[in-house]
């Protein structure tokens, strides 16, 4: 006799040292739930064309054909890249997804913007490790969905594995900052920074919604899949609401998006 559970597919940067063990420890003691994960390389985030040939779908949909090999319930592109390349790519990236593999699908990006709607942030805040440069076009991307930053820090770091070096400490103090200029929402825009577990103390600190890029890509994943995010309930607020896409500009169900627990296989 089988057992009956979610499994979640996370594809991953291949220099990512946080989003594994995070993903992992919000799991643990969650019963029926398990997280699955295939690599590709990244090494780097910057804009030129080196780094950004690094997320070409090619190379990124083969990681989504070995996550369907476990019969996973849904597919995330555990990485923010769309924040810089753009929201396009995203969701072209999630439809492909679903076409090779009947499996629904999203990406961190469009999870923290789906977060930061459904908690109704209306002056979020940014917080990364990225470049100047990156972080400027993060704020062009998130603006051309509504979303304009109102406040944003960043560490001007290109090395992705120095990403996940970051002590948390001083992604709490970047959150802090954010807060005293009046954000009422912060996301922690990069899946290699150690910040999911401020999440639920900072809220309290501060009264503001904390929208980790681990923690609600976990969110959006287990959601897809026909999971119970309040399981996940002392992680912080977004996993006490539910992940239901609401209808802005026209927009309707992520790409990708098809009933959990229907394949097509």
């Amino acid at each position: 006799m089988s057992i009956l559970r979610k499994r979640l597919g996370m594809i991953t940067p291949s220099s990512n040292s946080v989003l594994e063990p995070v993903t992992s420890a919000m799991l643990h003691g969650v019963d029926g739930v398990t997280a699955h994960f295939s690599r590709f390389r990244v090494t780097e985030i910057a804009l030129d064309a080196a780094a950004l040939s690094q997320f070409d779908a090619s190379v990124m949909l083969p990681a989504a054909d070995l996550l369907a090999d476990a019969k996973v319930d849904a597919i995330a592109w555990n990485g923010t890249s769309g924040s810089w390349l753009g929201i396009a790519r995203d969701r072209s990236l999630c439809e492909a997804i679903t076409k090779r593999t009947s499996v629904p699908a999203t990406t961190s990006t469009l999870a923290c913007i789906e977060a930061a709607r459904a908690l109704d942030a209306r002056r979020v805040a940014l917080v990364s490790p990225y470049t100047d440069d990156v972080q400027r076009r993060i704020g062009k991307v998130w603006a051309g969905e509504g979303i304009v930053p109102h406040a944003e820090r960043h560490l001007g770091l290109r090395d992705n594995f120095s990403f996940g070096e970051v002590a948390p400490a001083t992604i709490a103090d970047m959150i802090r900052a954010v807060a005293a200029e009046g954000a009422d929402g912060v996301v922690i825009l990069c899946t290699n920074l150690d910040g999911a577990g401020l999440a639920a103390s900072l809220e309290r600190e501060l009264d503001i919604a904390v929208l980790d890029s681990v923690a609600v890509t976990l969110w959006r994943t287990l959601s897809l899949a026909g999971g119970d995010v309040a399981a996940l309930a002392s992680w912080g607020r977004i996993f006490q609401t539910s992940a239901v896409r609401r209808q802005r500009c026209g927009r309707g169900a992520e790409p990708g998006q098809i009933e959990p627990g229907v394949r097509g296989r």
